[in-house]
């Protein structure tokens, strides 16, 4: 069995065919699929998704740093009453991206923060995504990986150095996905310096549709493709591969996968 650590099956992209989707992860042997959330007017059908079945589905509760603007305050009081109202496998989808835009760097920094800082208060893991601004990220995540925080560095895409001060952090693992299987990635050669029992399985369904199929719409039945890649990387069998992310998945956010 696998479980993808990260995908977006609610979004609008997916209206017209969604069961089918959810069908061929299944057929995939995909056993659990973690959504995490965008900001406020992505949440509704997350959750509408998760409740159609609960053993599938689990929602993660935060605020996107690309929706972070000058209202973040309201946006941190909405997750404060979320997260008082009821659990949620983790705290994402958070972190900092200065690749678009940095006109609100400094709020972003702030609502990292407080996401964080929930975590470790409710002992919760975190889906980090950080996109050009790796050396900030790492600094607001290292005082709390001290706390006991825990996570996913998503979508993980960066250089050998990077790689490594993340294995620097206890309980915090590399997100990998389709770029794996990209023919102008390097990220094959910084993972021959990475073990296994550090990464987790991930799509970011709609986006970063890996090989053969890279260009069109992603979906979580496409994990095998990856895992495939990542069994050439490390010279081992899929089932391995298959063994190893899941057993660190389902550790990292109490998962049932006995039956």
């Amino acid at each position: 069995m696998i479980i993808d650590t990260h995908a977006h099956l609610y979004l609008p992209e997916f209206d017209t065919d969604r069961q089918e989707v959810i069908a061929r992860a299944k057929a995939a042997n995909v056993k659990h699929i973690l959504l995490p959330n965008v900001d406020r007017e992505t949440f509704q059908a997350m959750c509408d998704l998760e409740a159609t079945d609960p053993s599938l589905f689990h929602a993660a509760i935060g605020l996107h740093p690309t929706s972070v603007n000058a209202d973040f305050a309201k946006d941190l009081d909405w997750i404060n009453q979320e997260r008082s109202r009821r659990k949620y496998i983790a705290y994402g989808e958070i972190g900092i991206d200065l690749y678009w835009d940095s006109t609100y760097r400094e709020e972003q920094l702030i609502v990292f923060d407080q996401q964080l800082q929930w975590a470790v208060n409710d002992q919760l893991p975190v889906i980090i995504h950080q996109r050009n601004a790796f050396q900030e990220t790492l600094e607001r995540v290292e005082p709390f990986a001290k706390k006991g925080l825990s996570g996913i560095f998503h979508s993980f895409g960066g250089t050998s150095d990077e790689a490594q001060r993340i294995l620097t952090l206890d309980h915090f693992f590399l997100g990998i996905n389709g770029i794996v299987t990209f023919k102008n990635s390097q990220l094959h050669e910084t993972l021959r310096h990475v073990p296994l029992h550090r990464l987790v399985l991930e799509t970011d369904a709609p986006y970063l549709t890996p090989v053969p199929y890279r260009g069109k719409r992603n979906e979580s039945g496409y994990l095998p493709f990856i895992v495939k890649k990542l069994s050439e990387i490390y010279h081992t069998s899929v089932e391995i591969v298959e063994e190893i992310t899941t057993n660190n998945a389902s550790a990292l956010f109490r998962l049932d996968i006995e039956s």
